[in-house]
């Protein structure tokens, strides 16, 4: 690559009123790569050097809510969505032999539901209804945004408050109205205005989260008992 170009230049060239080079476009891509890895792994390790210890706070009450036979409901919006999703799906369908299913319900799954109330009185009430429907006080709530300013995750968050419902938020940037409203008992701020990073430090809190659950359920067993433990 000329020494006068930047890899920005090589990677759009025409930008430039230039023709692509092949060598320097694969240089200025694998540039790209090791520049995105490395601030995916500095963000990550920012954000649990500051939240490690609010990380086992949020981890002790969802465990307690287990415990108290409550249920974990997830909700979120667009790749948030997914999160939630993959979130639910890891306590109902642990990976780890010997653990138990836990209940964890995603509210972004009912598509029927969502379209439904969308449709008749707006999308900022497809998390409240439902919540509405199946919360109870006790349960635990997770809201996943990667901008923390979701109208229909606000208006959830104020129905768990109504149900006195645990609330813990994964959010980026500055957390916007999710972490100013005061509606979450815990915020897992991921500080960066790249989405692609926040979603990034998001599923690897969460994983973090579940195994800190399970490990602080380890001597409850009584979930399952232990022919059906054997059984799984």
């Amino acid at each position: 690559m000329s020494q006068d170009k930047s890899p920005l230049q090589a990677l759009y060239p025409f930008l430039h009123a230039e023709k692509k080079n092949a060598v320097s476009e694969n240089s200025a891509l694998l540039e790209s790569i090791q520049q995105k890895a490395q601030h995916s792994i500095e963000v990550k390790q920012a954000f649990f050097a500051q939240n490690a210890a609010l990380l086992v706070d949020a981890a002790q009450a969802i465990a307690e809510v287990y415990r108290q036979q409550g249920r974990l409901f997830t909700m979120g919006n667009g790749g948030s969505s997914c999160d939630a999703a993959h979130l639910a799906v890891e306590f109902q369908h642990p990976v780890t032999t010997g653990r138990p299913a836990l209940p964890a319900i995603n509210l972004c799954m009912d598509t029927a539901m969502m379209s439904a109330v969308s449709n008749d009185i707006g999308v900022q009430y497809v998390f409240s209804r439902q919540i509405n429907a199946h919360c109870r006080t006790g349960d635990a709530l997770v809201a996943f945004s990667t901008s923390g300013n979701s109208a229909n995750l606000i208006q959830g968050l104020r129905k768990a408050r109504e149900r006195n419902m645990i609330t813990l938020g994964f959010v980026g940037g500055d957390g916007g109205e999710m972490k100013s409203s005061g509606l979450l008992d815990y915020c897992l701020l991921v500080t960066t205005d790249s989405i692609h990073r926040v979603q990034e430090v998001h599923v690897t809190c969460y994983h973090i989260l579940w195994d800190l659950v399970h490990t602080l359920l380890a001597d409850q067993r009584g979930f399952l008992s232990p022919k059906q433990e054997k059984n799984e």
